[in-house]
């Protein structure tokens, strides 16, 4: 079989390789049941789905008749290393710096990886969706997530 489109197959290894890995890290966790499920059931079942849902991309990656083989252009290098960037960064210092800090630094930091990025548009972007996630996690929902640095 010949590859019709390089973007559709590597998309689909990746959503494939996330769903199975996905799938697999949920198996150490309790299933629990349909009516009470446990930590690993909703894991377990998105992995799945992710993978499912590859194999239908590397399908059409086989399959659909792309305009010069459709090739995986270059990098974006600055998004990814942003993006990517901004979840470690709230993930290591929610603990440490709170809620109402980690959260809209990580919005900046995430929105320094667009080519538009302005300060003020920044800004603007953390402050209402922080305003917008804690009235929904943790006035809403009433998650236990630090707030402010112990």
């Amino acid at each position: 079989m010949k590859i019709k489109s390089q973007k559709d197959f590597v998309s689909g290894l990746a959503l494939i390789a996330v769903g199975v890995a996905f799938a697999i890290g949920a198996t150490n966790y309790n299933f629990g049941t349909s009516i009470r499920p446990g930590p690993g059931y909703f894991p377990f079942g998105l992995g799945i789905i992710l993978a499912i849902l590859g194999a239908v991309v590397l399908f059409e990656a086989f399959t659909t008749k792309r305009k010069d083989g459709d090739p995986i252009g270059r990098i974006p290098w600055r998004p990814l290393i942003c993006i990517v960037g901004a979840i470690a960064f709230f993930g290591y210092f929610l603990p440490k710096l709170g809620f109402m800090i980690s959260f809209p630094a990580m919005i900046v930091i995430t929105s320094a990886g667009g080519s538009e990025f302005r300060w003020k548009d920044a800004i603007l972007n953390a402050v209402v969706l922080t305003a917008l996630s804690y009235a929904i996690f943790i006035y809403g929902l009433q998650l236990t997530i630090p707030v402010w640095p112990a």
